[in-house]
């Protein structure tokens, strides 16, 4: 029997209390500080963003900080609290929280929620980001472009509540769990890193042509829009999308917006992000939406449009560099347009593409390779986290 075997049996033989997480935590709003309010030193401070790009689960340091002053005005967490972004632009980021465990308090932005309990912070944060809390999240969420679950509303969130001594023990083996995954994912991802640069340097290799014919006088270089037809998609109505439509809908980024009934592209067609994640190629292999701020490439017969796509991502940072900075980054269709490409028989180029169709599988394909790998271990990780989570209910 294991220590958390022997823990449960002596101090919760007939099962573990549920409770409200208002029963058991004070909850309260986060400030209203900025930004802009960030200064070389002071006081330590959070802001809601910086929950979801810099900090893991549990945090000692903070990364920015507000003046004296400024800080007289915040709200603030203290040692032990847990710190929740409260709104998101997904329901899987709403939510996501940080443990404060250094010696100070600290200052805490708006869109947060501050938890303040006597439970084991690590046993609470570890909870709050297993299955069982997502599914209560959805029920509390609301909004459409922004989603939100008010910090009132999670008062009646239920938590499993074991004395202090199991949850002590459970954070023990998650951590020493998290430590041994978060080791073995950065070997696999070293490794990632590096067979994926070995399949850029191949995919650069085989699409390089002397334009001047030397070893590859077959080959001619064309501009996209002599060779191809580029259009713009169609914008799409936010109200049609949703998680259980047919096609794929491509407007800003190569993350689909969503799910739609229709398409009015084809599958095996390469496309260009016109806005927002301006200049990103992608290639679906199946039929999809292309949405107004989305070029899409049809192709000649003599044109392989999966040799386009690899083709296009040897001159990824030339097109990058072509992208209009300004609040919303923008590439024209007259720059995709003028994008000079080389064309050799499309033997050739069937050829090049089954070379790097291998390549692209053994690195970026979720379902073989070493994408599986790191995919299964976090997996695996969070089965046995919701696992050591999941308790007999007390009744």
């Amino acid at each position: 029997m294991s220590r958390l075997e022997e823990l449960i049996a002596e101090l919760c033989p007939n099962g573990v209390e549920y409770k409200k997480l208002g029963d058991i935590a004070a909850i309260s709003r986060g400030g209203n500080l900025q930004k802009k309010d960030f200064c070389a030193e002071g006081v330590p401070c959070i802001h809601y963003g910086q929950i979801y790009t810099r900090y893991g689960l549990f945090a000692d340091r903070t990364f920015t900080f507000i003046s004296e002053d400024c800080a007289k005005k915040q709200k603030i967490a203290y040692p032990n609290d847990i710190v929740m972004a409260v709104t998101s632009e997904n329901i899987e980021d709403i939510c996501k929280c940080v443990a404060w465990l250094g010696e100070s308090t600290i200052a805490v932005s708006g869109h947060t929620a501050i938890i303040h309990h006597s439970q084991n912070a690590k046993y609470l944060t570890y909870y709050f980001h297993t299955q069982m809390f997502a599914t209560q999240k959805r029920r509390l969420a609301h909004g459409t472009k922004v989603m939100e679950v008010t910090p009132d509303t999670l008062n009646s969130v239920i938590v499993p509540i074991p004395p202090l001594q199991v949850q002590s023990e459970i954070v023990k083996i998650l951590d020493n769990f998290t430590e041994l995954t978060a080791e073995l994912t950065a070997e696999l991802t070293a490794e990632l890193t590096a067979r994926r640069k070995q399949y850029e340097y191949y995919r650069d290799k085989l699409l390089t042509f002397d334009v001047l014919g030397g070893g590859a006088s077959d080959c001619v270089w064309r501009t996209l829009g002599d060779v191809a037809n580029i259009s713009r998609g169609v914008r799409v109505v936010r109200s049609q999308l949703g998680t259980d439509g047919k096609y794929p809908v491509f407007q800003n980024s190569m993350t689909p917006l969503g799910y739609h009934e229709k398409s009015n592209c084809l599958a095996n067609t390469t496309f260009v992000i016109g806005a927002g994640a301006a200049g990103e190629i992608g290639y679906s292999r199946t039929d999809f939406w292309a949405a107004d701020d989305c070029f899409y490439l049809n192709c000649s017969d003599t044109l392989n449009s999966r040799y386009v796509y690899y083709a296009l991502l040897c001159q990824q940072q030339y097109i990058s560099s072509k992208v209009r900075r300004s609040s919303v980054p923008r590439l024209s269709r007259s720059v995709i347009e003028s994008i000079v490409i080389p064309i050799p028989p499309t033997d050739v180029q069937q050829y090049i593409v089954n070379i790097l169709d291998r390549f692209d599988a053994l690195c970026n394909d979720l379902t073989s390779g070493l994408p599986a790998e790191i995919a299964a271990r976090k997996k695996q990780y969070e089965y046995y986290r919701d696992r050591l989570l999941t308790f007999q209910e007390r009744t």
